[in-house]
């Protein structure tokens, strides 16, 4: 379909430029990006956030369970940048979020509902490594939740159940679960 009109005109080339010029940011971050990250809270998106980014490591120090590393120098043009490695040490949800409150440019900002909402990344449950599923009792993952049963819950039968509505995706679960591999899998959010 045709645009008919001069406002239809334009509103058709918006359209058509947007969706080109996020085509092209896809594109440019597949090639800029050779490997992603889980960032420190409040990251801004990978492109912007290598920008604004200047490694000062102000965020580092700040961290109270030492989460947050910096890309060693093979990174690329990611080097030096703060990351979090959550099977070393995953981000333990700081209310306050002190690596944002830390950093001077920006790249890192207090998202503006705080952790409500916010994703760090996705955990996914695979069942058939949990113990609780054989017969097993075991709480430890609901137990080292952050965010408690707003993400995490023991039901009836005693099984794990995770709340994606709650669940912010900082891998306390992953680390705590006394299976291996862990019952529980984190990958980066989307988006």
């Amino acid at each position: 379909m045709e645009p008919s009109g001069p406002g239809d005109r334009r509103q058709f080339f918006r359209k058509g430029f947007g969706k080109w010029v996020d085509r092209w940011m896809e594109a440019t971050e597949e090639r800029l990006v050779q490997e992603r990250y889980f960032r420190p809270p409040g990251a801004l998106p990978e492109v912007a956030f290598l920008a604004a980014c200047t490694r000062c490591g102000d965020c580092l120090p700040v961290c109270p369970v030492d989460a947050i590393l910096k890309v060693p120098s093979k990174g690329g043009l990611a080097a030096g940048t703060p990351y979090i490695d959550p099977r070393l040490q995953p981000c333990t949800v700081c209310p306050d979020m002190p690596c944002v409150q830390a950093c001077p440019t920006g790249a890192l900002t207090m998202p503006e509902r705080g952790w409500d909402g916010y994703r760090l990344g996705e955990v996914e449950l695979v069942p058939e490594r949990c113990v609780t599923f054989r017969g097993t009792a075991c709480t430890v993952c609901a137990s080292a939740c952050p965010i408690g049963e707003r993400a995490l819950v023991i039901d009836e039968q005693g099984h794990p159940v995770l709340r994606r509505e709650g669940c912010v995706g900082c891998g306390v679960c992953v680390r705590a679960c006394i299976t291996s591999p862990s019952s529980f899998e984190l990958r980066l959010a989307e988006g």
